[in-house]
């Protein structure tokens, strides 16, 4: 089953804050913010989204990684997300587009500030992933 796990927004930087429910338009999360526009935001970067199962396993390896840390905009479960894919989350549809390059800004959620273990290069697929809104709408966390 997919499910929304956590929605976050900021007014830029990490941590993000949990929300119930947002609004997804094609540029981005209502409510949030980057404070780098040379590398997040923008119609082909609108939402940054993390696989529960990339979490679970990071903090499985001991890193204090939680929701909301990494700068994500939407924690999901059961979608197996890969570049190309499309994905709804209710009526709003997405699809993802690249994998997000990560930065030292989020280095606290990781052992030794090793922000690259999220880096798609060296570890395909433990990424999050930057989305454009195909359809865009209101997204509510399922849990």
């Amino acid at each position: 089953m997919s499910i929304v796990l956590g929605i976050f927004i900021s007014n830029g930087g990490v941590p993000k804050q949990a929300v119930e429910s947002a609004e997804i338009t094609k540029h981005g999360v209502v409510g949030d913010s980057q404070a780098d526009t040379k590398h997040h935001g923008g119609e082909m970067r609108a939402v940054c989204v993390l696989e529960n199962e990339v979490l679970t396993k990071l903090q499985g390896e001991g890193h204090p990684i939680m929701p909301g840390s990494t700068g994500e905009n939407i924690l999901v479960q059961g979608f197996n997300l890969a570049i190309g894919k499309t994905f709804k989350i209710g009526t709003v549809e997405l699809e993802v587009m690249s994998a997000a390059t990560p930065c030292k800004t989020i280095s606290e959620s990781f052992t030794n500030g090793d922000f690259n273990r999220i880096s798609n290069k060296k570890h395909p697929g433990d990424t999050r992933w930057y989305c454009r809104v195909i359809n865009p709408g209101i997204i509510n966390k399922s849990v």
